[in-house]
């Protein structure tokens, strides 16, 4: 766990605790780190959804994918993030998503319950842990209306241009990196990908964006 110890600081659910509690809160919370290769399943569709998961090292998605087989990227995940928690704390019997390592990636599991429920040591970290897990659902719920709010435009360009103008806001910057390549940014705006590439090249051509890979400027 030492090798992950800035990660696992990073991450809004140990908010308030202190440096010399934090490895007893772990032990306490029946914390593991699992290692996943690249592409391979972190959670997986279907299955109960009992751990809230927490990136310590690489990169990952959560996907979803219709009856037809289209894919939807949800979200992207970087190291001290969260995922899987809202599913966990409601004791979702069957995963709507998966979760998908899109770099080798080092995970720390822990099962729900032992967050929510004070354990028989009455460790008095529990109430900080709670008040955290609460407000990074609230978190949650508000990046989840934003992404609401790009993929309700109806058009390509409409998606792309809210899209990017987001991230231009969030990097406080007109020039910034997005954590998608093209297919992946297509199956986040829920279009299809020749539609994203020719409104991508129109768009430079007018002089209204400049890009390189999954660099991007507005200009």
């Amino acid at each position: 766990m030492k090798n992950y110890s800035e990660a696992i600081k990073k991450c809004p659910l140990f908010d308030g605790i202190d440096d010399t509690e934090l490895e007893r809160m772990l032990h306490c919370l029946g914390a593991k780190i699992v290692e996943f290769d690249k592409k391979f399943t972190i959670f997986a569709e279907g299955t109960p959804a009992t751990n809230i998961g927490i990136l310590l090292d690489g990169a990952a998605q959560t996907v979803q994918v219709d009856y037809y087989g289209n894919r939807s990227i949800l979200s992207d995940i970087k190291a001290g993030e969260m995922f899987g928690e809202a599913f966990a704390c409601a004791e979702t019997p069957s995963l709507p998503i998966s979760v998908i390592a899109s770099e080798p990636s080092a995970v720390m599991l822990i099962n729900c319950a032992h967050v929510l429920h004070t354990c028989k040591n009455s460790c008095g970290f529990h109430h900080q842990l709670i008040f955290n897990l609460m407000k990074d659902l609230a978190t949650k719920n508000i990046a989840f209306h934003k992404r609401i709010e790009i993929t309700s435009k109806r058009s390509t360009r409409e998606k792309l241009l809210t899209y990017l103008a987001m991230q231009a806001k969030r990097a406080g910057s007109n020039s910034f990196s997005i954590p998608f390549d093209r297919q992946e940014l297509a199956d986040y705006l829920e279009v299809d990908r020749s539609g994203l590439s020719s409104e991508i090249s129109k768009l430079k051509n007018e002089g209204a964006i400049d890009c390189y890979k999954n660099s991007f400027k507005l200009l």
